[in-house]
């Protein structure tokens, strides 16, 4: 498991980790997380193929996680980023 895949699939798990870390907004954060679904599927399919059973198992688990995020910061667009609009969680008066 040292191919050209396995390390695709590093490089691109320590990208969208820094593109989800750097907060770069609601739309970048999502490409970070499909960039994670995608390698997590790479990582499906080496683990398997190289047997490496316990890395494709817990990609699998990954690859849901992070689909869920996906939809968290792509699709919902009804909870805007708390933050960017510099709301606090105290209560006006």
């Amino acid at each position: 498991m040292e191919g050209p895949l396995e390390w695709a699939a590093s490089i691109g798990t320590m990208l969208a980790a820094a593109i989800i870390a750097l907060d770069l907004g609601r739309r970048m954060t999502a490409w970070g997380f499909v960039l994670f679904c995608v390698v997590s599927l790479i990582w499906v399919y080496s683990g398997f193929t190289g047997g490496a059973v316990p890395i494709a198992a817990m990609n699998i688990v990954l690859f849901v996680i992070n689909a869920w995020g996906v939809k968290q910061y792509w699709s919902d667009r009804k909870r805007p980023n708390a933050r960017a609009k510099g709301e606090t969680n105290q209560s006006s008066k």
